[in-house]
């Protein structure tokens, strides 16, 4: 069995770490927060001193990170890169910058493979195993790691390295878009005198449905807006999207609409602010609420 290094174990990071060595795999971790490693300690992971040393002797080594700046950061600053050993594999959770992850592909180590597979699926997915992870390599590298990775979720096989990073971009272009988009449409339905309860069993049941309106609605609805995920990871990955729409050659006024929309949301309740928090400023500003209670049903069947 692979041995596998870990560094980043933040909200996803450290739930994807206790999965592989709660499936066996000889795990060791490391993060600048104590009370993460002490968690992964106590999931059956082995605590290394710094993130060089977590690499150092890894087969598969993993870095979940908030950015690009902090994967630049353990790789390069911290050693992880040149500590690993000739037929390793690092495999780069994060979200973030294809030609970061190319470039530091060119300066591993020779006989070192990168694989570049952020994930989606939120905290929940990363505890249960469910997350989609697209992965960005050489077949070869992707193949190797391949069963590390299914202990975590599925994984969609995207193209050469930097193209996970792009994929997800887009999955992440797309939620924004459909998050704003329905905060919009809930304020217009309930100030125009629907019930709430009834206008999203409505979007539910026609073509205005989603994974946003099945997953993101009942955040908003409790008032919790899903703290899980931050206005300022939002912000950044729109920022990183903002990299890749420079070579479309065409106006992107949607993406443009949700970008705008979150640092909005973000000036207003801060970076640390909950990411459905856009749904907040238009019920703080139109005076309205979207709370529904738990136990709310369909008028009709009422």
């Amino acid at each position: 069995m692979n041995t596998v290094g870990f560094v980043g174990l933040g909200t996803m990071g450290g739930p994807m770490c206790a999965r592989l060595a709660g499936a066996g795999y000889p795990v060791t971790a490391f993060d600048l927060n104590a009370d993460a490693l002490d968690a992964a300690v106590a999931a059956g992971a082995i605590a290394a001193g710094s993130a060089a040393a977590a690499a150092s002797g890894a087969d598969v080594f993993l870095t979940s990170l908030p950015a690009p700046q902090h994967v630049e950061a353990v790789m390069g600053d911290a050693g992880a890169l040149a500590a690993l050993s000739a037929g390793s594999v690092w495999v780069d959770l994060t979200t973030s910058r294809p030609e970061l992850i190319r470039r530091l592909d060119g300066e591993a180590p020779e006989g070192v493979a990168v694989v570049d597979s952020p994930v989606t699926g939120a905290v929940d997915g990363a505890r249960n195993g469910t997350l989609t992870l697209f992965a960005g390599g050489e077949t070869a590298a992707v193949e190797r790691v391949r069963p590390v990775l299914e202990r975590l979720g599925r994984v969609i096989v995207c193209g050469a390295l930097g193209t996970g990073c792009v994929t997800k971009l887009v999955t992440n272009q797309l939620w924004f878009v459909g998050a704003a988009a329905l905060a919009e449409g809930l304020a217009v339905g309930v100030r125009n005198g629907v019930e709430l309860g009834d206008l999203w069993e409505a979007i539910k049941g026609s073509v205005a449905d989603s994974f946003v309106a099945r997953h993101d609605a009942p955040s908003i609805f409790a008032g919790h807006y899903d703290p899980s995920f931050s206005l300022g990871l939002c912000v950044k990955d729109l920022g990183l999207l903002g990299e890749l729409e420079t070579i479309v050659g065409a106006e992107l006024p949607m993406t443009a609409a949700a970008r705008a929309a979150f640092e909005r949301a973000a000036e207003r309740y801060g970076v640390d602010g909950p990411e459905l928090s856009v749904a907040r400023r238009i019920e703080d500003d139109a005076g309205l609420s979207l709370r529904l209670d738990g136990d709310w049903v369909p008028h009709w069947e009422a």
